[in-house]
Order: C-alpha cells, then sequence, then structure tokens
C-alpha cells in the first residue's frame, strides 16, 4: 500500500511540474526580438549605456567591437569599430551599415554630429548634416523603428546615391 501512494505522489509532482512547464513564460519566445530602440530616442552621447544599447539592435550588432564617444569637444560624434563582416558584397554591405547604423543613431542621438565606422580595411566617416541631406527629410521627424526601418531600406535601393555620399 505504501508504494502505491508514493508512486502516486510521483506521479501527482510530475503532472504538477509538466503543468507549470508549459505555463511558464519564456522571454526569449514571449518578447518581440529586439527591445522598441525608439525607447531611446532624446539620448545624448554622453550617455554610454543609451547609446550602446541602441548600437546592440542594429544591423551587425553581432559584429560590433567598441565604441569611443567624443563628449569633451562639440562637434560631438563616436567612432564604431566592426570586426570583418561575413558577407558575399563586403564593399556595399559596409557602406549600407554605415548609412542604417547612422541613420538611426543620428536620429535618437540628439547631439551626435558626425559617426565614424571602423569596418576591416575601410572607413567611412557620416555627418549629420550630410546624411540628411542625403535623405532630404529631417530625421527627427521619424517616431518609430519600422518607419525609419523602411525609410532607410527605400534609400538604399539607389546604389549610385549611395556611393555619392562617400564621395570626399
Amino acid at each position: 500500500m505504501e508504494v502505491k501512494r508514493i508512486a502516486g505522489y510521483l506521479l501527482f509532482s510530475l503532472l504538477i511540474v509538466l503543468f507549470l512547464d508549459g505555463c511558464a513564460i519564456n522571454n526569449d519566445e514571449t518578447k518581440d526580438s529586439s527591445e522598441d530602440i525608439f525607447q531611446y530616442n532624446g539620448a545624448v552621447i554622453g550617455d554610454n549605456s543609451a547609446v550602446i544599447n541602441i548600437i546592440g539592435q542594429l544591423p551587425h550588432n553581432e559584429k560590433f567591437k567598441e565604441v569611443s564617444l567624443e563628449t569633451k569637444n562639440k562637434p560631438y560624434g563616436m567612432s564604431l569599430t566592426y570586426d570583418s563582416l561575413d558577407v558575399p558584397e563586403v564593399g556595399k554591405e559596409y557602406k549600407e551599415t554605415a548609412i542604417t547604423n547612422a541613420t538611426f543613431l543620428f536620429t535618437l542621438v540628439k547631439n551626435a554630429e558626425w559617426i565614424t565606422f571602423h569596418f576591416e580595411n575601410q572607413t567611412y566617416k557620416i555627418t549629420r548634416f550630410k546624411l540628411q541631406d542625403f535623405y532630404s527629410k529631417d530625421l527627427n521627424e521619424f517616431t518609430s523603428q519600422t518607419e525609419l526601418n523602411a525609410f532607410v531600406q527605400e534609400q538604399l535601393v539607389n546604389e549610385s546615391k549611395v556611393s555619392q555620399l562617400f564621395v570626399q
């Protein structure tokens, strides 16, 4: 009789554990794959945490190595260093990454005026003024990640325009 009682408790315990496991919330599966990047809208160059959190949600964030923030002298800016990208068209991908990431950073970090991107064998410097001229639109008008990303992707289709942005 005692064995039946122990087996019953074990079975009941197993069922409880399985039930609770099935009801558990798995954050990786239930939340959006990224936070709302626009929660950092209005960040400033001096806010290291916000800048790093923004970079962590941008394209090729897994290749991001370091950021150096220029906060002592105006115009304020930053330098980002990336490991090499493992993609077929590296040059094109570097330019598109620089444009996309600069767009989000300039939109969200209000006092950033320039960004230098250091890739494996290539360096690109983009200024807020030049990027807004490239778009013919004020970056402060955007209010969501989806809207801004769609706008950037539309602009990247024109390869000659993209190349022109990097002509000194």
